[in-house]
């Protein structure tokens, strides 16, 4: 046994190794559903076990180990509720011959073949992220339903059904073809973008961010780029999420209160994020526009964010026009919203209302779920800067009364207060 440095790698190490696991199980003995459950408990135990006693010399074999056990454990409980022949027939051929016990432990990396499973368009897209971050990012359910503040009852339901569609429909562990890779890869982007932001500020909870969730995030992306270093869109979204990562530090103040974009110290933002990130985005950045996705774009608009030196210095006209362009392509509510916000700084608060008003007529933003916050908290802050202080503080109080993320609601009732103080 050897002791893992204080402080950190059992955990790290548990998340790396569990596609790897997982991977030799599943093809081991062909049941994702069930190899999925003996995986979890094999991390559990190694959880419970490695701090105290050292991780094994071979922790991917260690964890193979105690899966295949309990692998065996869970086929034979299946075998006894069923009791059918062809059941009992199957488990005896895995169980059996020798050579398909041993699962291998080094050469094959599983992440890709998982991630594409775990993104099955048979599936919601909650239930892709919620089998994603169990399957390959190596989260217990209990983590995941924090995440996303529901019960681990509920989670763990959601989980399992996932699983039983994923049978249902036939899907193997096999990797992608070349006719259904494009689709997938697609998918498989959608689902860790949606990780990545809900880890960058939690949909709920007193924090602002979810580093686990953000954190998972970048290193699957990493798995994707690594899988097709010739995938634009796949090294664009890991561009993104670096170089929204590098601000990470300077996004809260030592009382853990929100820090806005304007405000931060940038000398704290993470150059060597910014660098990685900047340099993916040149290598795979079309200036002309042909083909460009929208993870390009958008990782376009965070490097001008992140090469201003100053606030004041950002360039505002371009990130309007990079946004109007991410607009035609993906028109979601998001979107527009952070359009509006580049139009106002760029051509002022007047024009901004003006455009969100537009927005509001035709897509009806301030209703919709997903940004009617963002939406409130937006016109607040263009609403003050046109000098209407009273609105102003009453929009910032609707803002933080929608919101289910607590620093972000401790931040708008500040402004609101701010907002009356400048109205007296």
């Amino acid at each position: 046994m050897r002791r893992p440095p204080p402080g950190a790698g059992v955990e790290h190490l548990l998340r790396t190794e569990a596609p790897q696991v997982l991977g030799a199980l599943t093809r081991r003995f062909g049941r994702f559903d069930i190899a999925e459950d003996a995986v979890q408990e094999a991390l559990i135990a190694a959880g419970q076990r490695w701090p105290a006693e050292g991780v094994p010399q071979d922790p991917r074999s260690w964890l193979i180990r105690v899966g295949h056990r309990r692998m065996v454990d869970l086929l034979r409980a299946e075998q006894a509720r069923h009791r059918r022949e062809q059941e009992f027939g199957r488990t005896e051929l895995v169980l059996g011959t020798p050579e398909r016990r041993a699962a291998p432990t080094g050469g094959t990396d599983d992440s890709l073949t998982l991630l594409l499973l775990c993104c099955h368009p048979r599936l919601s897209p909650v239930s892709r992220v919620a089998l994603t971050l169990r399957a390959v990012g190596g989260l217990t359910t209990a983590e995941i339903a924090r995440a996303y503040g529901t019960s681990e009852a509920t989670m763990g339901t959601r989980i399992s059904r996932a699983k039983q569609r994923l049978v249902r429909s036939g899907a193997r562990f096999v990797p992608a073809t070349d006719t259904d890779r494009r689709d997938r890869t697609e998918a498989v982007m959608r689902v860790l973008y949606l990780i990545f932001n809900e880890g960058y500020t939690a949909g709920s909870g007193e924090a602002l961010a979810r580093r686990d969730l953000s954190e998972e995030a970048v290193r699957l992306a990493r798995l994707l780029h690594a899988a097709d270093p010739e995938d634009a869109e796949a090294a664009g979204l890991l561009a993104l999420m670096l170089l929204v990562e590098s601000r990470h530090a300077a996004r809260t103040d030592a009382d853990g209160a929100l820090v806005p974009l304007e405000s931060q110290d940038r000398t704290r933002w993470d150059q060597e994020l910014i660098r990685e990130g900047t340099l993916l985005l040149d290598a795979v950045w079309d200036a002309r526009g042909s083909g460009t996705g929208p993870y390009r774009l958008q990782a376009a608009i965070a490097a001008l964010h992140a090469q201003a030196p100053a606030p004041e210095l950002t360039d505002w006209p371009r990130i309007a026009v990079l946004h109007l362009w991410l607009e035609r392509l993906t028109p979601t509510a998001p979107v527009r919203l952070s359009r509006v916000v580049a139009v106002a700084r760029a051509f002022g608060p007047t024009r901004g209302l003006t455009l969100l008003d537009t927005l509001c007529r035709r897509h009806a933003l301030d209703r919709d779920p997903l940004v009617r916050h963002h939406e409130r908290a937006v016109r607040a802050h263009l609403t003050r800067a046109t000098g209407d202080t009273a609105r102003a503080a009453a929009l910032y109080r609707e803002a933080a009364a929608l919101t289910a993320n607590g620093a972000e609601r401790r931040y708008l009732l500040t402004e609101a207060e701010r907002a009356d103080e400048a109205g007296t």
